[in-house]
């Protein structure tokens, strides 16, 4: 993380952001967990010694969570994009996501257990909606706007308008 110039840090409860880093590691591909530091001193919010920052990487991009504590909550102003090949990336994150304390949304989207939204995409539906038969879009996002998990050959066969 050093030599990055731009660092996402992503606030956890405390004792949460080595747990959510170990999860993301273990979900995605080009991704790990890497250096910790602990409080040097006491402080309001945690004793010295207690894991402050956690640095991580999802899909090759580099995050710090930060043990913060309760005063901040995630919420869906930002969310995490993931764009998947096929069904079954698509399937695998999500279910991975959702069935570890996470919940289900609409559109694709869904929360893990820390509150994080993600938005698990497949490019299928990106293209779909970008499709230049602006009706054979409108067909589209409206079979996505049904969803909760987005499901590629509904969406394609919305799309072709079967």
């Amino acid at each position: 993380m050093p030599n990055d110039k731009l660092v996402t840090c992503v606030w956890f409860d405390r004792g949460q952001a080595r747990e959510a880093a170990t999860f993301y590691a273990g979900l995605f591909p080009d991704s790990h967990v890497g250096q910790a530091l602990d409080t040097a001193t006491d402080n309001p919010s945690m004793p010295a010694g207690e894991e402050l920052t956690v640095e991580f990487t999802v899909l090759g991009r580099p995050f710090l969570g930060l043990n913060g504590g309760p005063n901040f909550t995630p919420n869906e102003a930002v969310s995490f994009m993931v764009l998947t090949d096929d069904q079954a990336e698509t399937d695998r994150y999500w279910n991975a996501i959702v069935d570890n304390g996470g919940a289900e949304s609409a559109c694709g989207w869904c929360k893990d257990r820390w509150g994080f939204s993600w938005q698990i995409t497949p490019r299928a539906l990106m293209a779909a909606m970008a499709d230049p038969d602006r009706a054979a879009a409108k067909r589209a996002m409206e079979a996505m706007m049904t969803m909760t998990r987005i499901d590629i050959a509904t969406i394609e066969r919305a799309r072709a308008g079967a």
